[in-house]
Formats: C-alpha cells, structure tokens, sequence
C-alpha cells in the first residue's frame, strides 16, 4: 500500500528518519509531508508512533479533473460499496491549488454527493455525513487539474494526543512540540529544559520520546478501527508491542516551568494526564531568577512573539532579557528559541549556530540554536 503522512512545513526530514524507525520502504520527503509503502500494519504503526505526523493518508485513486463534472464522475467510479456501508457514515475535507474549482467546500460537497450517490445506487440507502466523528473520513487534494482521493486512517489530527485538558491561550501544537524537540538532538539523557512552558507540550513531548511512550497509546482510537477491512487481532498486537516498548522516565530529567502560575497548573494537569505527569519537574518562576538544575542540558523556549499576546515594546525587553539570562545562568547549556519574529530575535544579543525554517501553522519561524560556552 502506498500512503503519505502530511507534517508541519519544515519537519518533512524529521518525519522521515521516523518512518525510518518504523520500517516504513520507498519514503520520499515532499513539500508537507512524506510519501511511503508498507503494509496494512506499516499504515497502523504509523497511526500509533509518529510523533511529527499530522495525518495519515492512504490514497486509492488519481485522476484529471478539469471540472466539476469531471470530479463527480471520477469519484462516483470508485467503488464506494467496499470501503463504506448505508450504516456508516463520512466526512469529506478539501484542498485545492492551481486548479479550476477554487472553491474547497463545493469540491467537498461534490464529492461526498458522488459517494452517496453510489452506494445508494448499490443499495438504496444512503450514508450519513458527522464532520465532527465520521466512521470514513475522504481526503480530497486537487492540484493543478489533477485530483487525488485518500482515505484517512486515524480519522481526525494525530496532534490531538488527549493530554491538553486545557490549552493555554496560544498552545504549542504537540506535533510541532515533539519536531522541536527531535531538532534539538536532546539525548534522552541530560537535562531538559523549558523555562516558559505554558500548557507544557515542549517537556510532555520530550517525557514521551524519553520514556519511549507511542503517542497514541494516549488516545488510541481511531478511525480505521471502524472501517470493513480493520483487522482486530493486528491491531492488538501492536498496541501490546507499544506497552512492553515503555521504558520508566527518569525522575529529575524533564523541567517545565512559567511565571504564570495559571499554565504552570495546566501544564500539570496536563501531564497528569497523560500518565507520566508525576516525573516532570514543574515549577511557577520567571525564566531571569529560575536555577539551572545541573551544568549542561538542553534548553528550549518558545517565547510569545506578537502575533497573539504581547505588546511589541515589552516583547523587545522580552527578548533581551532572555539574551542576558542565557549568559549570566545557563552557560554550559545548548539552548534552544523558537520564534516568529525575527526582528524580536535579534534582540537576544547572540549569534545563532543554527537556524531552522518552520512554520507554525502560517506563520514563518525559526528554531534558533545558541550555544553558551
């Protein structure tokens, strides 16, 4: 089978190195994701490991859609009647480019009308749409006339790993978090640190990859469990290999910590939902006055960066202090900062020895190393 795991702008490579570990063949990085083949228990590991994935999508068929028309037909000649009973029910999402119809909520309209329209044909009875929870959730992707249908195995965004009960009021999406970390070259060994944690997903991500936890153990439900071809007894078996796989998280290795006590409980509310909450290290300081825990570690932040909290004059102030507490506390550390103000960064005062481009939903970014000798 052949599928494509969609990611973050920026993270295609770190995707690829994951589909790596999960044995995943042909994987071919592209523009917002990475192609690869395997098998239907490839597609189900990827559903349960991938920390960076967004969706999993198997695509079933391609074909020239210059028109509307020409969509209807192409999706009405699949055969619906194997992959969807009148009892079950679906949800369409569209994405378009370069393409003659412009609009993606009439080509997710057309092509649920086309599905719906043959397995009546087939049946005399017709499917329900549930946007929210569908038993089949279709991808539709058409570029430049040409269309690509897919079904999406886990059914909704894997970044929904169930632990953020309550987000603070720009969360971090988990799987950015867990890209972010992965980028950092954290050894799973040394000190870990985030000094502005808001709802915690940088230290929950780095507990996860440490204790060598499947991100969706967390929430393991999903939308190919209601499919006709979902095999049970497979599933189960990877499910009992993610568990026996979990290692104990060290106590003293993950920190999070704010000054805003309010995230810093959420954080830890978080957490302890996920079920390793008890061995990170949380604590409510302001990043100027909070003590390195040991000589050297790795430190990441994602300071706030204008485009939703923060006036622009305090955020320079912000950002200079975050320059000067790097020299003055955490020298013989790597640190880490993730922004999207790039005027605000060089307000730090150092010299980045790396810089990454990503993307935070539309926004341009950078994951800026510094390291403190």
């Amino acid at each position: 089978m052949d599928f494509f795991a969609t990611t973050t702008k920026g993270l295609e490579d770190v995707l690829a190195d994951e589909l790596v570990a999960c044995g995943a063949s042909s994987i071919e990085p592209a523009n917002g994701g990475v192609r690869f083949s395997g098998s239907l228990r490839d597609g189900y590991r990827a559903c349960l490991w991938l920390r960076t994935a967004n969706r999993v999508l198997q695509p079933i068929a391609s074909f020239a859609c210059p028109s509307q028309e020409a969509l209807y037909e192409g999706v009405y000649a699949l055969h619906w009647e194997e992959l969807l009973s009148p009892r079950m029910t679906l949800a369409v999402d569209a994405n378009l480019r370069d393409s003659t119809i412009t609009h993606s909520r009439f080509a997710a309209l057309k092509t649920k009308d086309a599905i719906v329209d043959r397995i009546r044909d087939r049946s005399g009875q017709r499917p329900n749409v549930d946007p929210k929870d569908p038993d089949l959730r279709i991808n539709l992707h058409l570029a430049r006339n040409q269309c690509t249908i897919s079904l999406d195995l886990a059914g909704t965004g894997l970044h929904r790993r169930g632990y953020r009960r309550d987000p603070t009021i720009a969360p971090l999406k988990e799987t950015l978090a867990a890209g972010l970390v992965a980028l950092t070259g954290w050894d799973r060994a040394s000190h870990f640190v985030d000094p502005m944690c808001g709802s915690g997903s940088l230290p929950l991500e780095a507990a996860l990859l440490a204790s060598n936890t499947a991100p969706g153990l967390l929430s393991p439900s999903f939308g190919f469990q209601r499919w006709t071809s979902f095999d049970p007894p497979l599933w189960q078996e990877l499910l009992d290999e993610a568990e026996q796989a979990k290692r104990e998280l060290p106590a003293n290795l993950i920190f999070g910590s704010d000054r805003d006590k309010r995230a810093v409980d959420l954080a830890r509310r978080n957490a302890e939902s996920s079920g390793i909450g008890a061995k990170i290290r949380w604590f409510y300081s302001d990043f100027a006055k909070l003590e390195p825990p040991a000589g050297q570690g790795t430190l990441i932040c994602n300071p706030p960066y204008g485009e939703r909290i923060g006036a622009e004059q305090e955020l320079e102030a912000f950002y200079r202090k975050i320059g000067d507490t790097f020299k003055q506390r955490w020298t013989g550390w790597t640190a880490w900062v993730f922004t999207g103000n790039l005027a605000l960064a060089k307000r730090i005062g150092l010299k980045p020895a790396r810089r990454i481009v990503l993307y935070n939903g539309p926004i341009e970014c950078r994951l800026l190393k510094f390291d403190l000798y």
